[in-house]
């Protein structure tokens, strides 16, 4: 994905109210019983042989490489509670919405004779419920890492410089350089 789309992974990984499966032998139990007992498209989503899946299963191998066991903790995670992420991004997306934080490089086009050089700002904000929707929509429709920091920037335009246009009519925000970003919902 990208800076945004894993953010927002992590931030529906933080919603979780049971943890996520510890052994590995459970791990590969949750992902079997997610592909209906095909042990065949969990081996082909982890990258590993059939085998070597009901390996596991049998507890015939117990520790996993290191990349072995992040890529397993990384899709029992997307699979991990669905009802319970769907239901934290309904109330984001109806009535909480979603806090942003970032460090990245703003810049801003507004009328001539105004403009700023764009800098590195730190800015924490709580964006409204529509821009978590608009979000969320285009996370789930595929939406590149582009249209996500797209999307951000109108928010955090329309709520942090603007001030829900109160102020700075017409200024156009440029959200480029992201050194970090963190969602929160």
């Amino acid at each position: 994905m990208g800076l945004i789309g894993d953010s927002l992974e992590r931030a529906g990984a933080a919603v979780f109210t049971r943890p996520i499966p510890k052994t590995a032998r459970a791990q590969i139990r949750f992902l079997v019983k997610t592909e209906k007992g095909s042990t065949r498209q969990v081996a082909a989503r982890l990258g590993v042989s059939q085998r070597t899946v009901e390996r596991y299963l049998k507890g015939q191998f117990k520790r996993p490489r290191p990349e072995l066991a992040a890529r397993l903790a990384g899709e029992v995670r997307k699979d991990w509670q669905p009802r319970v992420r769907e239901r934290a991004k309904k109330q984001a997306a109806t009535s909480t919405g979603i806090v942003i934080e970032t460090r990245a490089r703003f810049g801003f086009t507004a009328a001539p004779g105004t403009t700023d050089d764009a800098r590195i700002r730190r800015v924490t904000q709580q964006l409204p419920p529509q821009c978590a929707a608009r979000l969320f929509d285009a996370q789930a429709a595929g939406a590149g890492e582009r249209e996500l920091q797209q999307i951000a920037a109108e928010g955090l335009q329309d709520v942090y410089f603007t001030d829900r246009g109160r102020r700075a009519a017409g200024l156009q925000v440029e959200f480029t350089d992201i050194d970090y970003i963190e969602l929160n919902y």
